[in-house]
């Protein structure tokens, strides 16, 4: 008799497979905490923009604590800052929850720790001339983290084992595969500017105050515009890839995030400048790219696993460099013009340095998924 059949007849039962018993619990999942990181990021900048003209005018920072109510106010805004700190507080409630004291002391040091977030922006708004400090606004911070901590006491556990379980079931079992989740958020943030071109980043111009290095000339555009979107439909489908379980329907899930990519920069154009730049986008280089962009999406997705990584890498870097080739389109100018100069400089702002700096951002996360797989 061989050794390993011994082994086998002779091994207890505990150790035995039984398909009946049940699975694993889900694996313990750290994207509360980099949404919570991300969120915060996003909160300090809409806070301090835009970070210009600093300068101490002789006035405590902590004055405003101590101001009357304010002349001017509208219930929009204070609506607008309770709510914009409610997915600050259920994030960390839901980030804190193995702090010891339970749900209890997870939602007290997350409204805590809103509570100073608030005060220190408002503290160093008092240095920027364009901003206001205001109790009132720390008032309306505090109360929307506390608001978020109470939905993530009362039903925080419940959400997070579901989110648990939709990462196991949906999710690839990579490493860090949270931090692609919070990537792939991001690239959608930047569809909601219409600035941008279609599925386009990376570009670095307005950072280094740069001139196109290609004049305008239509035949330019529509080459250049074709090859950007082409390349950045590749990159953005392989890269969502790479977070997919093989079980979780791939493909319909790429055509389903494609769908609501489209729906987002439709919307946005639609709200931010009229409903009739909603289809702004669909210019001729558009279809052509994202036709071109489709085809080659589906043939690379039949190739094994690292070398879509290294397709990805190398279409990221080939949009990124054409992105900033393109030159700026006349056409689009007059319709962008009132949205620069409108209540959406803030959020204009952020979306273009989120689509900036995002694939010098992906491309050290693909490349420690490709050394990993």
């Amino acid at each position: 008799m061989l050794a390993g059949d011994l082994m086998e007849q002779t091994q207890p039962p505990s150790m035995v497979s039984d398909p009946t018993l049940p699975t694993a619990p889900p694996r313990a999942s750290r994207l509360p905490l980099y949404l919570a990181l991300a969120y915060t990021m996003l909160v300090v900048y809409a806070s301090l923009y835009p970070f210009a003209d600093w300068r101490d005018r002789g006035v405590s920072p902590f004055a405003f604590l101590y101001a009357a109510w304010p002349r001017y106010w509208t219930v929009f805004d204070l609506v607008v800052n309770v709510f914009a700190y409610v997915p600050l507080g259920f994030l960390l409630t839901l980030t804190l929850r193995r702090i010891p004291g339970g749900r209890w002391s997870a939602a007290i040091v997350a409204l805590l720790l809103g509570s100073v977030l608030s005060f220190c922006m408002e503290s160093l708004q008092t240095y920027l001339p364009s901003r206001v400090a205001s109790n009132i606004d720390l008032a309306c911070n505090s109360c929307g983290a506390a608001v978020g901590a109470a939905v993530a006491f009362w039903r925080g556990k419940r959400i997070f084992r579901r989110i648990g379980q939709l990462q196991q079931d949906l999710l690839a079992a990579t490493p860090h595969v949270e931090i692609g989740i919070v990537l792939l958020g991001s690239w959608l943030l930047t569809q909601l500017s219409p600035e941008t071109l279609l599925f386009g980043t990376g570009d670095l111009r307005h950072v280094l105050e740069l001139t196109p290095a290609v004049p305008y000339a239509a035949q330019s555009f529509f080459v250049l515009e074709t090859g950007v979107i082409a390349c950045n439909t590749m990159v953005i489908g392989l890269f969502a890839r790479t977070l997919l379980a093989d079980q979780a329907y791939p493909h319909l899930a790429l055509i389903a995030f494609f769908v609501l990519a489209l729906a987002t920069r439709t919307l946005a154009a639609a709200v931010l400048i009229t409903p009739q730049d909603a289809l702004g986008w669909l210019t001729p280089g558009a279809e052509v790219g994202l036709l071109i962009g489709s085809v080659l999406l589906s043939l690379s997705l039949l190739l094994p696993a690292q070398w879509r990584i290294a397709l990805a890498g190398a279409a990221l870097m080939a949009g990124t460099a054409l992105v900033n080739l393109t030159p700026g389109n006349p056409y689009s100018e007059a319709a962008l013009a009132a949205w620069r100069q409108g209540n959406f400089l803030n959020f204009n702002g952020l979306t273009r340095w989120v689509a900036s700096f995002w694939p010098f951002v992906a491309l050290p996360y693909l490349t420690a998924v490709g050394r990993a797989s």
